[in-house]
C-alpha cells in the first residue's frame, strides 16, 4: 500500500477542505471569527483524522477509533454549514423587513 494520500477519504476530504476555504471567503465579515472559521477548522479536521486512523491501522482498535472521530467531525462539519445557511436566510429576511419598515 501507498501513503495516506493514496486514500480516497483523504484525497476527498482535502479537496473538500479547499473548496471550503473558497467559499467561505465570500461569507458575512461578521462571521469571520466564530462561524466561519469554525466551519473550515472542521473541514480540515476531517482529513487530519484521516490520516491519523492510517497512521494508526496496524491497531484495529485505535484504527476504529479514529474512524469514528472521522464520522464525527464530519458530523459537527454538516450541522455548521446547516447552521451557516440558516443564518444567511435569516439575514436576508431580517433585511427585506428593515427595508420595508424604512420606507414607511
Amino acid at each position: 500500500m501507498g501513503t495516506y494520500k493514496d486514500l480516497l477519504l483523504y484525497k476527498k476530504s482535502f479537496t473538500l477542505a479547499m473548496e471550503i476555504y473558497v467559499v467561505t471567503k465570500h461569507f458575512p465579515k461578521e462571521e469571520t471569527y466564530s462561524l466561519t472559521d469554525q466551519i473550515r477548522r472542521s473541514s480540515r479536521s476531517i482529513n487530519i483524522c484521516a490520516i491519523e486512523a492510517y497512521r494508526k491501522r496496524i491497531y484495529p482498535n485505535h484504527f476504529i477509533s479514529k474512524l469514528t472521530d472521522v464520522d464525527m467531525k464530519t458530523v459537527k462539519h454538516r450541522d455548521g454549514w446547516s447552521f451557516q445557511k440558516n443564518v444567511i436566510i435569516f439575514q436576508k429576511k431580517f433585511m427585506k423587513s428593515y427595508i420595508r419598515y424604512l420606507m414607511r
